[in-house]
């Protein structure tokens, strides 16, 4: 009797349930960060371990033959077999929201086959918020489809989201709001959305950016360089740091932001 090879559908209904065992095991870590220190790391360690593993431990008892991301990722040839699948967890973005108890923080899980993305999902459980999309369909905050904003031009209505120390490198005439909300899931995720016209983001990996990534392009973004050069997530496979400065939106405003952005020399 042959071994039953999964679908696109067992696949996604694991990921859908890991993710948000993931973030109520998550929840248990919230907020409980040692208020005498500005940041503490002994608690989001703690608390990334456990999540990684609680996620290994899922993931072996469903598809023990699947990969799951780590940097450096040796194996980088093609194959038939269940290998093939590769899971990109990423427990904590916004760590420092997360363990001073403020609620934009989420944790990311995306899975490529053979390097082809298949599915993408950013869960932030302190406020119940549940992104995910399938490769190259449709994208959904729950159950409600999601999609970039169909503004033409960018106004002082508009909102771009940057990150830390963003004033450090560049002087900007942004005619809207600038915030910087301490995630990039959740940046990237609200540009998906329509909630904000463009993100800033700098500092990234693969592991950061997979799953966010998928859901954007189904939504109908795009992630470029600054300089409005294309960029390829799977460069970044080995988990090397992303140096360049990248630009999330709506494709057809582009131009617009980046001329509002002026690089401090």
């Amino acid at each position: 009797m042959g071994i039953k090879v999964p679908g696109i559908k067992d696949l996604t209904k694991f990921a859908m349930e890991v993710i948000r065992r993931s973030g109520k095991e998550a929840l248990s870590y919230y907020g409980k960060g040692n208020p005498n220190i500005k940041f503490d790391e002994e608690l989001v360690t703690e608390a990334e371990l456990h999540l990684m593993a609680f996620f290994q431990d899922q993931l072996n008892n469903h598809f023990p033959e699947h990969q799951v991301f780590k940097n450096n990722q040796a194996d980088k040839d093609y194959t038939h077999d269940e290998k093939r699948y590769l899971w990109i967890f990423d427990p904590l973005d916004g760590v420092a929201n997360f363990q001073a108890g403020i609620p934009i923080w989420g944790t990311s899980l995306a899975l490529i086959e053979n390097f082809w993305p298949v599915f993408g999902a950013f869960h932030m459980p302190a406020t119940g918020d549940l992104f995910h999309a399938r490769a190259e369909q449709k994208a959904f905050l729950g159950k409600e489809e999601i999609c970039v904003s169909d503004k033409k031009n960018i106004n002082d209505e508009s909102l771009l989201f940057t990150y830390s120390r963003f004033h450090h490198s560049y002087r900007s005439t942004f005619p809207g709001k600038i915030r910087d909300l301490g995630c990039t899931g959740a940046h990237i995720c609200y540009v998906a959305m329509g909630r904000a016209e463009a993100a800033i983001i700098a500092n990234e990996s693969y592991q950061d950016l997979s799953a966010a990534g998928i859901i954007l392009e189904a939504a109908g973004g795009k992630i470029c360089k600054i300089n409005g050069n294309n960029f390829f997530l799977n460069e970044y496979l080995d988990g090397q740091k992303i140096n360049d400065h990248l630009l999330v939106m709506a494709p057809d405003i582009y131009s617009q932001v980046r001329s509002s952005l002026h690089e401090v020399s």
